[in-house]
């Protein structure tokens, strides 16, 4: 009987059904929501004590409506959030994770996500959100053609990221010269006030010789 139990548990575990037997929600979709709740919380702690801020402001959000979400700004979300969550800082692979469980993303211009079943103040419905299961091999070939639009996703994505990463490097890039270019301006004018120091000293000598 303690075997037949062990392995009731165990198979439970993989279909990811709980002892009551409820279907549970996978990981990562419960940290996603439950990260998207405390970002929303914090936003409004802060829009409160400081009378303003915007979306813009936090590295990611639930969208208007809450039927999706937009990562703000992917550096920041990949240096700060994605360690306290998911222990990892790639944010290609966050990306995957959403793939594999049917998100799309819905904007050209932002990182925007969106699943029917992922929505603001639904936690409930995450239970039904499956991971897709699917062997290329197998596939009929008229069925193939899903999988490749799957993947041609993926690559668009990755190349998008590519390109803002690319983009803040180059940002990055811009502001250090500037700052070079500054701290060789006070270096310039640096050696001028010693040089007049010196004349003037100079000068005074001069004058005692006199």
């Amino acid at each position: 009987m303690a075997t037949i139990a062990k392995t009731s548990l165990v198979e439970s575990k993989k279909t990811g059904e709980s002892s009551s037997g409820m279907k549970s929600p996978a990981p990562f979709l419960l940290k996603t929501y439950d990260l998207l709740e405390e970002e929303e919380e914090r936003g409004k702690r802060e829009k409160f004590q400081e009378s303003g801020g915007n979306d813009e402001q936090r590295t990611i959000s639930w969208n208007e409506d809450g039927t999706g979400f937009v990562v703000w700004s992917p550096a920041e979300f990949s240096e700060l959030t994605l360690p306290k969550y998911f222990k990892h800082n790639n944010f290609s692979s966050f990306i995957r994770q959403l793939n594999t469980y049917g998100f799309k993303k819905i904007a050209s211009k932002r990182w925007e996500f969106q699943h029917e079943k992922f929505r603001r103040g639904c936690r409930h419905l995450l239970k039904e959100i499956s991971r897709k299961r699917s062997d290329p091999s197998c596939f009929p070939q008229y069925l193939k053609s899903c999988h490749h639009e799957n993947n041609t996703e993926e690559i668009s994505n990755s190349r998008l990221l590519l390109v803002e990463k690319n983009m803040n490097l180059r940002k990055e890039k811009l502001e250090l010269q500037m700052q070079i270019a500054h701290f060789k301006n006070l270096h310039v004018k640096l050696w001028e006030c010693i040089s007049q120091c010196m004349a003037i000293q100079q000068q005074k000598k001069d004058r005692k010789l006199c």
